[in-house]
């Protein structure tokens, strides 16, 4: 519906009076807020949608992984295998082969870590064993872990102070700076503030 065809004709008695002028604004503003609700309405589809697309793509990448996978470790071993072979050549001069890879890791559990590591120890290979001994302080206790420091120096050990602020920590900080009008020095930190939509699924 066109705004000229929204516009009522209203008729009045008495001491009313009636501005044409002021009922075509009002009708606008009506019409406007109307595309402008569904233009965002749009929008927020077309970024489902998108979303969406971007959950297939990487489904799909997924499972091309497993496959490529596969294929690497277990098909084509196999095949040259049965053949006695250990690498071919292909047409386009491609050679393929097969060479074992190996991996080994500490356990997460902390039990079976300390097992590992005094297997390692038993069997003189301790050295491979990287240790770094922290102390924690708590906050207000600066000059205690200053103290701790200079404490190790003048015993020949040369330690090595790890510092850190919790990224949630900072921004948080970040935050409340920004909105009480203040800012932060941007060659010392990593700054960034960007407009983010959400879409909550069920």
């Amino acid at each position: 519906m066109s705004i000229k065809q929204k516009i009522k004709i209203k008729t009045f008695t008495g001491s009313g009076s009636f501005d044409i002028r002021d009922e075509m604004i009002n009708d606008s503003k009506d019409f406007l807020d109307t595309v402008e609700v569904t233009t965002i309405a749009q929008e927020c589809v077309n970024l489902k949608k998108v979303e969406d697309d971007i959950a297939a793509i990487e489904e799909q990448l997924k499972k091309k992984k497993e496959e490529a996978d596969h294929i690497s470790s277990k098909v084509i071993p196999e095949l040259l295998a049965e053949q006695g072979l250990s690498e071919i050549k292909l047409a386009d001069g491609s050679k393929v082969s097969v060479k074992q890879e190996f991996r080994c890791t500490l356990p997460k559990d902390d039990v079976k870590r300390e097992q590992a590591y005094e297997w390692l120890r038993n069997e003189k290979l301790g050295d491979i064993i990287k240790n770094n001994v922290f102390v924690t302080f708590g906050k207000g206790e600066d000059d205690k872990a200053k103290s701790l420091i200079d404490l190790a120096v003048e015993n020949g050990y040369e330690p090595n102070q790890k510092s850190d602020v919790a990224w949630n920590t900072l921004t948080a900080l970040y935050e409340e700076r920004v909105k009480a009008g203040l800012d932060m020095p941007s060659d010392v930190f990593n700054l960034w503030i960007k407009d983010k939509t959400k879409i909550s699924r069920k």
